[in-house]
């Protein structure tokens, strides 16, 4: 029988097949399973309105046999077969689907869906094979005939033989390359691994001979090899029974067996939606965070399913970074199984799905800060800093959505707070919601700049991570309260201490213009405090970066070396302030000393490096003597 030319745009469609929509050349066997169970579907749809047809489930299933001696993949389905007519439709033009017609004929919409729609699955076969055969005969006929192509150069369509009702594929599987090992295609723990992982929740057993090594019988010692047939997949997926059915136990079961992580989770969330877009999830908040999940080499998403068949292993579009530490899967009747990954990144059912997946995560985790504070406290240890980053991250684009997540240490309550609870107990005159950064609580609490703060009795939050101040200024208010820092040159609170403090800066005006002189740029001004009560001396700083936000971002590999604008504080209350004058009206070089040791002091207090410690340990020196 002469050959049959595929036709132009077929033979550029099985190009980008074999070539660029697949990127892992085991999807193949994903698509020849999918499509066996869809002949299988097709059988049990015609059974429905067919009297003369009984389907009996235990009648159907997919056979998966390897000959390694011969090159051999051979995949059978008991499944509806196909007529000559229709292995020329489905088979000899690329992306036609027989599938899609059959569904659109009998206007499925419910129930057992059709998985393959987009008719170009098949020819993922010649990603591994020289040559395909297919055998089928259908149930609408007592003929079986054999379709079979090496490729883009055509087929032929002739008569077979074959007793049962169904389909038969045979793969000639392609010798080994340099760079590429076909051999593994024919390994019979590697089959089984493939529909493990792509096909576990096909609804028909897939069949396997497997090799077992027994007990030789009549012996205590002797073993052989006994081939028995298993089923390799579980058929029932999880997601697709009712919430009622599953124990807590049932779901850390299933987060286990996924190896979503070692811990247990923190909670689960199992979705259900049968609207617009229909899907089913099943999500997990982790106890604990992965020891990479702070660094490049972590990958978020979710594995993506179509129909119990997994598309993709890291969806990364279902999760936004800021949520990226959840765990889990999502399984949709409605999107492709052959959707690419750069299709599914502009799919608008993806995009639904991925809001609408959002939506509960929060919801989720507000429920868990309501109703168990504990474990809310204990997610938060791990994966608060992402949260953090995703208020300051786009722009603060996302900071609405998750502000009320947050928790900070609290001076007054001694534990995490909310932002809503801190406002709550806020005086009627307090204008500012504090906060003081620092590397931890204790050293925040030893700072000079909180004293006023606390003489007040306001509450103040405790900024102990990197990101913190970086995020709070993003978020700029909550609920029209602004955030403002025990360092800010305006705490709103020192009304009482303005006068005096003014008093003092023009009094003692030649000496802080000399200390000023003395520092020279290390400083932006020398000044009386309005703040301090028993400290000597703080830095605090002007403008829009913190002493706190210099530290961060000059820690970071691009080398920016930003300055803040630094102030040096001096509390004229305090006993040393008099040696400070005594210095400037009578001894120059006293006052150059002290003025140098103080600095230093301040560094130190906030935790800067100090320029010369060799310096600074000598001026100590020549303070004792």
């Amino acid at each position: 029988m002469s050959k049959i030319e595929f036709r132009a745009e077929s033979k550029k469609l099985l190009d980008m097949v074999i070539n660029s929509i697949y990127s892992q050349r085991e999807v193949f066997l994903r698509e020849l399973i999918s499509n066996a169970s869809d002949a299988i579907d097709k059988i049990y749809y015609k059974a429905l309105t067919d009297d003369n047809l009984t389907f009996n489930p235990d009648s159907y299933y997919i056979k998966i046999d390897a000959n390694k001696d011969k090159r051999i993949l051979k995949i059978t389905d008991t499944g509806i077969g196909m007529t000559k007519e229709e292995l020329e439709n489905n088979l000899g033009v690329i992306a036609k689907s027989g599938s899609h017609t059959f569904k659109a004929e009998n206007e499925i919409k419910d129930g057992h869906d059709i998985i393959g729609q987009f008719g170009v699955g098949f020819y993922a076969a010649f990603m591994v094979a020289d040559k395909v055969t297919v055998t089928s005969k259908s149930l609408e006929s007592d003929e079986a005939f054999k379709w079979e192509s090496t490729g883009s150069d055509g087929y032929n369509i002739e008569p077979a033989e074959k007793a049962e009702v169904g389909t038969e594929i045979i793969l000639e599987i392609k010798e080994n390359e340099e760079d590429e090992n076909y051999d593994e295609f024919l390994e019979e723990n590697h089959l089984k691994q493939i529909i493990k992982k792509y096909s576990d929740f096909i609804r028909y057993p897939i069949k396997m001979d497997i090799t077992e090594s027994m007990l030789k019988e009549g012996t205590e010692d002797e073993y052989e090899d006994v081939i028995e047939e298993q089923t390799i997949n579980t058929m029932v997926p999880i997601w697709k029974k009712n919430k009622s059915e599953l124990s807590n136990e049932d779901y850390e079961n299933f987060y286990n067996e996924k190896h979503y992580g070692y811990d247990k989770p923190l909670k689960h969330i199992h979705i259900n939606v049968d609207g617009t877009i229909r899907y089913n999830a099943i999500l997990y908040i982790p106890e604990n965070a992965p020891y990479n999940y702070y660094s490049r080499e972590y990958e978020k998403g979710l594995e993506l399913y179509s129909n119990g068949v997994l598309i993709m292993e890291k969806s990364a579009d279902l999760l936004p970074d800021y949520f990226s530490f959840v765990k889990g899967m999502v399984d949709s009747e409605d999107l492709s199984l052959n959707i690419s990954r750069e299709m599914l990144q502009h799919d608008r059912q993806l995009k639904l799905i991925a809001k609408n997946i959002n939506k509960k995560i929060k919801s989720q985790l507000l429920s868990i800060l309501k109703d168990d504070r504990k474990s809310y406290e204990k997610f938060f240890e791990s994966f608060g800093q992402q949260l953090k980053y995703g208020v300051y991250s786009d722009f603060g684009q996302h900071k609405d959505l998750l502000k009320d997540l947050l928790l900070f240490y609290s001076s007054k309550e001694k534990k995490l707070v909310t932002l809503e609870e801190y406002v709550s107990r806020m005086p009627e005159d307090q204008k500012y919601i504090y906060y003081a950064t620092g590397e931890s609580n204790e050293r925040i609490e030893k700072l000079p700049q909180t004293e006023m703060v606390m003489d007040k009795g306001y509450e103040i939050l405790y900024f102990t991570d990197e990101i913190d101040e970086f995020a709070i200024r993003m978020l700029m208010n909550y609920q029209e309260k602004e955030f403002r820092s025990v360092s800010s040159g305006d705490l709103g609170i020192e009304d009482d201490e303005k006068d005096t403090a003014e008093e003092e800066q023009n009094e003692n005006k030649d000496l802080f213009n000399a200390m000023k002189e003395i520092l020279a740029d290390k400083v932006k001004e020398v000044r009386a405090s309005k703040r301090l009560k028993s400290h000597p001396v703080v830095l605090t700083a002007d403008g829009e970066i913190s002493i706190e936000m210099e530290k961060i971002i000059n820690a970071m590999p691009d080398d920016q070396q930003i300055k803040a604008d630094k102030v040096l504080e001096i509390n004229v209350n305090h006993e040393m302030f008099q040696a400070l004058k005594n210095a400037n009206e009578q001894d120059k070089d006293k006052l150059k000393l002290y003025t140098n040791l103080l600095y230093n002091q301040a560094l130190l207090i906030e935790g800067l490096p100090i320029n010369d410690p060799v310096e600074f340990t000598n001026d100590i020196c020549r303070v004792m003597v």
